[in-house]
């Protein structure tokens, strides 16, 4: 089971406490470090100093790890061009040494587009669609040919598709609880499946959604990698747990019963119940990111466990 870390920024976090954040998950052994997409907090919280951006942010942590992964959950298709998101993704890669996955999906908070003069189309999954056709169609494209493209939102004619990314394929990720087009365009594009803050009975589904198509399109089920999101608040006791849950805002029940709370041995049960339906990679929403103490905890007495 690979444990990565997952960081919410939007709610407040400059690019030095990110830094920190990422170079702890290094130095303590997690396999990836991870961030949300979003340039306008959420809820309670003033979130300052204000947004950065996930790329941006991604490109300098590339420069000052070594070892982990490094990814969106999930970038909103509604922030890039899909050829100029291609061309930042496979920099970042080249940036990093082949480290870089992309999470896309089609963006769904309206309230920070009208706050930055962000678009915000209607018809929003049609265009995912169409980006991620376009974002893996220039990366695949072979050095000295070139890539077109004539969809219904997006047109490219005669791009050289350059740059390449370090790797022979950046991993995407696909995400979500749709039904039936979700599952679908995951079976076409993605290489990781995830679904965020869901139960493991509600996972279990998906992930039969998501193999099921996945053979309905010519692929193994097997193929993808199916992973879960959900929010971590980890303690050695019962007050460090309630400590840590009132820091976040959040009841200590309510974390038990819809993410990962509770002492380390809670922990590791309940993520083994995640691992019998087949996820093999768990992303902790660590929302209060000046507490390298829980990151320390988890790696030590969850994380060993796992191993």
């Amino acid at each position: 089971m690979d444990l990565r870390i997952f960081t919410e920024p939007q709610q407040g976090a400059t690019y030095d406490t990110l830094l920190t954040v990422a170079k702890a998950t290094e130095d303590l052994g997690f396999d990836a470090f991870f961030r949300s997409d979003h340039y306008l907090k959420m809820g309670s919280g003033d979130g300052l100093p204000g947004p950065t951006d996930a790329w941006i942010t991604l490109a300098g942590l590339a420069r000052e790890t070594r070892r982990i992964r490094l990814g969106t959950l999930m970038t909103a298709g509604t922030f890039r061009l899909p050829g100029v998101l291609a061309v930042q993704v496979a920099q970042v890669d080249q940036m990093s040494g082949g480290r870089i996955e992309l999470g896309l999906g089609a963006g769904w908070f309206e309230e920070e587009h009208k706050a930055y003069g962000i678009p915000f189309p209607k018809e929003k999954f049609a265009r995912l669609e169409e980006q991620l056709a376009i974002v893996t169609g220039l990366w695949d494209t072979p050095v000295g040919q070139t890539f077109s493209y004539d969809g219904t939102y997006y047109q490219l004619t005669d791009s050289p598709a350059l740059p390449k990314p370090a790797q022979s394929r950046v991993p995407v990720l696909i995400g979500g609880h749709g039904a039936v087009r979700t599952p679908r365009l995951a079976a076409r594009h993605a290489d990781e499946f995830n679904i965020p803050f869901a139960s493991v009975q509600d996972s279990e589904r998906q992930f039969t959604r998501v193999r099921e198509a996945a053979e309905q399109a010519g692929r193994k089920g097997g193929d993808l990698v199916y992973s879960s999101a959900l929010v971590a608040c980890v303690g050695k006791d019962d007050a460090e747990v309630a400590r840590r849950a009132a820091v976040i805002g959040r009841e200590v029940d309510e974390l038990k019963a819809n993410g990962l709370a509770g002492s380390p041995a809670e922990v590791v049960d309940k993520i083994g119940r995640y691992a019998e339906i087949g996820a093999s990679r768990i992303y902790l929403q660590c929302l209060d990111l000046s507490d390298l103490d829980h990151l320390e905890l988890i790696s030590s007495q969850v994380q060993s466990q796992l191993a």
